[in-house]
C-alpha cells in the first residue's frame, strides 16, 4: 500500500456504529466497564488509552512502517520519554552538534541533573558520531536529518551501522523531513520521534509528539512510561494531528516546490551570504539527502549581510513570512534561531550564528511569497 493510501486509511476505519468515514472525537476519561476487569474494546481510561489515540498511533506506525506507534502531548514529551526508556543514570548519549535548542535544552539542564551524560558530535559525518561513542556506555546515539536550523545531513545508514556496534539504539528526528520524505526505520534506525505539531499536524493549531519504535518489545517498554507519566495528548489533538496526516503527501510537494524557488531568489541577492538547503548541488550534504530523501522539503536557512541587527531587521520587514517559531504549518514562517528557538543554546557549542535567519517555506503562492522576501531583504 503506497504512502498516501496509509496516511488515508491506517487505523481509520469507517466507525462501526454510524459508519463515519472520520474516526470520531472520543471525548471521554472513562468507560464503562462490562463486570468488574471486563473492558469493552480494551479501553478503561484514556491515561491509558483512547480510540482516537489509538487510531493516530497506529497511523503513525504505518506511515513510517514501525512496529509500534505512541502519540505524546508534545515532541519533547516523547523525547524524554524514549530517553527514560532506554537510559539510566550514568548512561550516555551521542546529540547532534546543532540539535534543536529544546532538544540539547532537554538533555543539558533535565537529563544532565538526573545523570544521563551527552555528548554533541562535532560535524555531520560518519566519522563525527564515531568519535562522540564511548564504548561500552553510550545507549543512544540521537540524529536530526535535516538539522535545525542548519539544515546539516546525516548518513542514517551508515551511524545506524556503527550505532549498532557499539551496542547502542540509534534515534532519528523525522520531524523536518516528515514521513513522506524520508523512512528512517527502513535505513536502519531504531526510533523515528517526531514534533507532530509540525508537517505532521500542518496546520499550526496542536501541539502534540509521535514516536515509532522498530521493535515491539520496545515500543511496549516506552507505551509503559507513557501511560505511567501520563505525558498524553487529548483526544482532540490526536484528532488534529489525524486529519492534518491526510494531506501530508500533498502539503510536502509544494512546500519542496516552494522552497526550491525561494533558494533560487536567495541565491541571487545580493544581501545574502550563504543558503543553507540540502537541495544545493553544493551543500555538503546533498548527495546524502539525494539516496535517503524524496525531496529536500520546506525549510530554508540563510545568513545575511550586516549580522545580527540586519538578520533581525530582515525579519521584523516580512509580511507574508509571519514572524514566529515554529514550523511546518500551511502559512510560511520566518524567525531568527539565534534570539528566538535556539536562545537556549546561546554561548555553547551548539550556538547558532548571529546573522542566521530561518525560513519555514508554506503552500502560498510562490510569487507572493518571493515578493515578500525581495521587500524584506531591502
Amino acid at each position: 500500500m503506497h504512502f498516501e493510501t496509509r496516511a488515508i486509511h491506517a487505523g481509520q476505519e469507517p466507525d462501526p456504529l454510524t459508519g463515519s468515514v472520520v474516526p470520531p472525537i472520543y471525548q471521554t476519561s472513562t468507560y464503562k466497564q462490562d463486570g468488574v476487569g471486563g473492558l469493552r474494546g480494551g479501553y478503561e481510561y484514556s491515561r491509558s488509552a483512547n480510540p482516537t489515540r489509538t487510531a493516530l498511533e497506529d497511523c503513525l506506525a504505518a506511515i513510517e512502517g514501525g512496529a509500534r506507534g505512541l502519540a505524546f502531548a508534545s515532541g519533547l514529551a516523547a523525547e524524554d520519554t524514549l530517553a527514560r526508556t532506554v537510559c539510566q543514570p550514568g548512561d550516555h548519549v551521542v546529540v547532534p552538534g546543532d540539535a534543536y535548542g529544546g532538544t540539547y535544552r532537554l538533555f543539558a539542564q533535565v537529563l544532565s541533573p538526573w545523570g544521563l551524560e551527552f555528548t554533541a558530535a562535532a560535524g555531520h559525518d560518519v566519522e563525527a558520531f564515531r568519535a562522540a561513542v564511548v564504548p561500552g556506555r553510550t545507549k543512544v546515539v540521537w540524529v536530526e536529518t535535516p538539522t535545525n536550523p542548519l539544515l546539516g545531513i546525516v548518513d542514517i545508514g551508515a551511524v545506524a551501522a556503527l550505532t549498532h556496534e557499539a551496542g547502542a539504539i540509534l534515534v532519528v528526528d523525522n520531524t523536518f523531513a516528515s514521513p513522506y520524505l524520508q523512512q528512517p526505520l527502513s535505513l536502519g534506525a531504531d526510533a523515528v520521534v517526531h514534533s507532530t505539531t509540525k508537517y505532521l499536524g500542518g496546520h499550526s493549531d496542536v501541539i502534540g509528539g509521535g514516536l515509532v519504535l522498530a521493535d515491539a518489545d520496545l515500543g511496549e517498554r516506552v507505551a509503559y512510561l507513557q501511560n505511567a507519566a501520563g505525558s498524553v495528548p487529548g483526544p482532540f489533538d490526536s484528532w488534529l494531528v489525524l486529519r492534518g496526516i491526510k494531506t501530508l503527501g500533498v502539503r510536502m510537494d509544494r512546500h519542496c516546490e516552494n522552497a526550491a524557488r525561494v533558494v533560487e531568489l536567495l541565491l541571487a541577492h545580493p544581501k545574502v551570504l550563504d543558503v543553507r538547503y540540502p537541495g544545493l548541488p553544493g551543500h555538503a550534504g546533498h548527495e546524502i539527502a539525494a539516496k535517503q530523501m524524496k525531496a529536500f522539503g520546506g525549510m530554508v536557512s540563510f545568513r545575511v549581510e550586516g549580522g545580527q541587527a540586519a538578520a533581525v531587521e530582515v525579519c521584523n520587514r516580512a509580511r507574508l513570512f509571519t514572524l514566529g517559531e515554529s514550523l511546518g504549518g500551511v502559512e510560511s514562517l520566518i524567525e531568527h534561531p539565534g534570539l528566538m528557538t535556539h536562545a537556549s543554546v546561546a554561548g555553547s557549542p551548539l550556538e547558532v550564528p548571529e546573522d542566521l535567519v530561518r525560513l519555514s517555506v508554506g503552500i502560498e503562492t510562490v510569487d507572493d511569497l518571493l515578493e515578500d522576501l525581495t521587500q524584506a531583504l531591502g
